[in-house]
């Protein structure tokens, strides 16, 4: 098989990475327009992650945070986020490099992105990662019958659909 000297799947994950920078600028700018609302989860060890201690120890390896009514301070900059929130009514603030991010949802139009760990967000040194990360995926959205009696849950009628499922074999 040929080598990838232009790494698209590199490129490929960043400029998914700049789709979310951009929806995250726009709400640090403007708020968040109607019903929509984000689901973020991250690698909490990550280089370049602030959180305290406390939610540290709560969240060893991932956590999933929401903006949707009450955060405050949102800053986004080229390679990270910043933002306030409020956990078990004690404010914190944290600091989130994309490459940090392993997923974005926004539930209110069944939109998502899901992004293998970065060569910088890992504490792996870069000798054992693998040669060649997997492309980042996009959430499809698929029509589910939904029951109206239970709310529907974060994800549901969606599928995750990998990038390299379309390449030619």
């Amino acid at each position: 098989m040929a080598t990838d000297h232009i790494r698209y799947d590199v490129l490929a994950r960043d400029a998914l990475r700049g789709v979310l920078r951009r929806v995250l600028a726009d709400a640090a700018e403007h708020g968040l327009p109607g019903e929509h609302h984000f689901f973020i989860t991250f690698l909490s060890t990550a280089e370049g992650v602030k959180l305290s201690s406390r939610l540290l120890a709560q969240y060893p390896e991932e956590m999933t945070i929401i903006l949707q009514h009450q955060f405050w301070d949102l800053d986004v900059s080229e390679d990270r986020f910043e933002v306030g929130l409020s956990f078990g009514g004690i404010p914190e603030r944290l600091v989130v490099p994309f490459n940090a991010i392993k997923s974005f949802f926004d539930p209110s139009v069944q939109f998502g992105l899901q992004f293998e760990p970065s060569d910088a967000a890992t504490e792996t040194p870069a000798a054992n990662l693998p040669a060649a990360p997997a492309p980042s995926a996009v959430t499809v959205p698929v029509p589910v019958e939904e029951n109206r009696d239970e709310p529907a849950k974060p994800g549901e009628g969606a599928e995750v659909v990998r990038l390299d499922r379309f390449r030619k074999k």
